[in-house]
């Protein structure tokens, strides 16, 4: 019904920038919550940013002044532009969306991509 699909992860060195993007494929009228989560090995999931489809944004400290998060709502994708990466910075970056509207029903649960890995490393 709602699939999500991230494009963008790889291997960078530190310092180095990575655009993330995600389409959300489905029926949908409007998606209220965007945005992105992160795994890195032996650490739990953590929300890096998000962006409602009114404006407001929200990010992790550690990630404050580096990364930025946007959206095309038009197209129902979800960007997530990151500079000056740092080791610390390498897990999955996962995908996800909430608040949505498919065909007049309105669904609150959170839907998932499937993660792409960004590896900062020398």
């Amino acid at each position: 019904q709602v699939q999500l699909v991230e494009s963008g992860g790889g291997l960078v060195q530190p310092g180095g920038s990575l655009r993330l993007s995600c389409k959300v494929d489905g029926e949908i009228t409007l998606i209220n919550v965007m945005g992105w989560y992160r795994q890195a090995p032996g650490k739990e999931r953590e929300l890096v940013a998000a962006a409602t489809r009114v404006g407001t944004t929200n990010y992790v400290d550690s990630v404050k002044g580096r990364f930025t998060i946007s959206r095309d709502d038009a197209k129902n994708l979800v960007y997530l532009q990151m500079n000056s990466l740092k080791p610390e910075d390498t897990a999955v970056y996962y995908c996800y969306c909430t608040g949505v509207e498919i065909r007049s029903v309105f669904y609150s649960q959170p839907y998932w991509g499937k993660g792409t890995l960004v590896t900062v490393s020398s």
